[in-house]
């Protein structure tokens, strides 16, 4: 019997020979990505916690990215719609960084106990891809090289990142190209070393917010706010679930654990687009 026109077609069968490994798994590497969990205990937890940790590290790798074509942008050409672009882009993965501690934010003590020791001496704040951010953000620290002088690559990169000016630094040499008075102090200091405010950033940063609101560098401003705020979540999510899981006991890697993650949520990123909201 013939099919009709009311009849409905079955749907294409997608196209399922392939002479080696699949597209999707040429492109994504799937196979490769879900064989690098080696648990090193019995408990299955554990598992959440590693490909957790894991997942948190491709985050850092693509915000990385975005923060880097901004600076690029800014540095070679004054490109504020594309830096602005690249900002926004990290806006949704900083978010979606944010959401990975969604698995582990209500870990008990026992349960981190659990497969602890697996960890080692190993602990967060190694994390390379992570120090490369925290570079960019301008919170430069050459003894942050150290834990990786057995890796050549990676600290290798890590000194690049050192030395090269942060995201920081480009925006505000755009602000000194686009008339503000930054000091000479700022715009040649040795950006090796951390940022830190200056008065007259933040009367630049206060002319910029009472000036049009339309204006690109105060849509800058924003973009890199919303940044700051969400850098400054992702320490707090991970200092409460470091405070629920271990409480006040010394941290895997060595550090003071809770004391150290407080130390940190307590510095401000981009500190004068803070301030100068003061004086508006």
């Amino acid at each position: 019997m013939s099919q009709t026109a009311h009849e409905p077609h079955e749907p294409e069968t997608p196209h399922l020979d392939f002479e080696g490994t699949t597209p999707y798994e040429d492109y994504v590497r799937a196979d490769v990505l879900t064989h690098l969990q080696h648990p090193l205990s019995d408990d299955p937890g554990e598992m959440v916690f590693l490909v957790t940790t894991q997942v948190m590290e491709l985050w850092f790798t693509v915000i990385v990215h975005e923060w880097e074509t901004a600076a690029h942008a800014l540095r070679t050409a004054d490109d504020i719609p594309t830096a602005i672009a690249a900002l926004k882009r990290s806006i949704r993965e900083l978010e979606a960084l944010n959401a990975s501690w969604t698995p582990l934010a209500h870990l008990t003590p026992a349960q981190f106990n659990s497969y602890r020791s697996a960890l080692g001496e190993g602990s967060g704040f190694q994390s390379a891809m992570y120090r490369r951010m925290e570079f960019l953000l301008g919170d430069k620290s050459a003894s942050m090289l150290v834990p990786h002088r057995g890796a050549p690559r990676v600290h290798a990169e890590l000194e690049k990142a050192l030395q090269e000016p942060s995201l920081y630094d480009e925006v505000l040499r755009l602000l000194a190209r686009r008339g503000h008075a930054i000091p000479q102090s700022v715009l040649r200091r040795d950006v090796a070393l951390r940022y830190e405010p200056s008065p007259e950033v933040e009367r630049a940063w206060t002319a910029v917010y009472t000036g049009d609101p339309e204006d690109e560098l105060a849509r800058l401003g924003e973009v890199l706010t919303d940044v700051a705020e969400l850098v400054w979540r992702w320490r707090n999510d991970h200092l409460v679930a470091t405070r629920r899981a271990m409480g006040a006991k010394a941290g895997t890697g060595g550090s003071a654990g809770v004391a150290w993650l407080e130390k940190r949520a307590r510095k401000n990123v981009f500190p004068e687009l803070w301030t100068a909201r003061s004086h508006v």
